[in-house]
């Protein structure tokens, strides 16, 4: 597979380490404190033993979890604006929330997910990286989440565009966004489904590409913004 980090105008180095910490600069923009790279590696690994063993992670994604999973994940940050309140809504093994904690401890992030293997497996990694200051959990579905709104809900291979607005809409403040990833079909997929979000209540439906020129596979971002009104509760 081509190394995420490219153009970088200089030879790469062997130390796989080493050379993780530097596909994460160039596609953040910026260095990050080794404590924050220790604890990405920590996650890596629980992603490849416990997320694997538990069915929340397939054995062939472990060899690409560095460059299909934490890398695409990680240009969400760019999206979300300072201290933000963020709801990961399905959020599995933790993709994008978790990931999106390490490298903004900035932001307020509730990982909402109704199985219960994969609410425990969220539980226990927050412990293990030490970010219950920052993280909570909410054993739910996001139809059924009953709580305070928030500025930001992302999604990652959730359900269809439709659905999911729907989904996220209500969870959402007045005027937040929801950061929707999706592949290839992303223009296709939002062009059928633009008059249902429309009657949703969404407003300002764009597409972004992120990581062009940094990650083997940029990450493709639907984004929604709620029309200006807050939920009944």
């Amino acid at each position: 597979m081509p190394d995420p980090v490219v153009g970088l105008g200089r030879a790469l180095p062997t130390d796989p380490g080493e050379r993780r910490r530097l596909s994460l600069a160039a596609v953040l923009g910026r260095t990050i404190d080794r404590s924050v790279d220790v604890q990405i590696s920590r996650y890596v690994d629980m992603l490849a033993s416990a997320g694997v063993e538990r069915g929340l992670i397939g054995p062939r994604e472990v060899d690409r979890l560095w460059e299909r999973h934490i890398l695409n994940c990680v240009v969400l940050e760019r999206l979300i604006p300072l201290r933000a309140t963020v709801a990961d809504v399905g959020s599995g093994a933790g993709l994008p929330g978790i990931v999106l904690a390490l490298v903004r401890p900035d932001l307020r992030i509730t990982l909402v997910e109704p199985l219960l293997r994969r609410a425990t497996f969220l539980t226990e990694t927050i412990d293990a990286l030490d970010l219950e200051s920052t993280v909570d959990v909410v054993r739910a579905r996001a139809e059924d989440y009953r709580g305070p709104t928030f500025a930001v809900v992302t999604a990652r291979a959730v359900a269809p565009l439709d659905r999911l607005t729907a989904l996220a809409l209500p969870l959402l403040t007045s005027g937040g966004s929801l950061l929707a990833v999706k592949g290839r079909r992303a223009q296709d997929e939002l062009e059928e489904h633009r008059a249902a979000l429309a009657v949703l209540g969404a407003e300002r439906l764009e597409i972004v590409t992120l990581g062009e020129g940094t990650l083997v596979e940029p990450t493709t971002v639907v984004v929604i913004r709620a029309r200006g009104r807050r939920r009944a509760r």
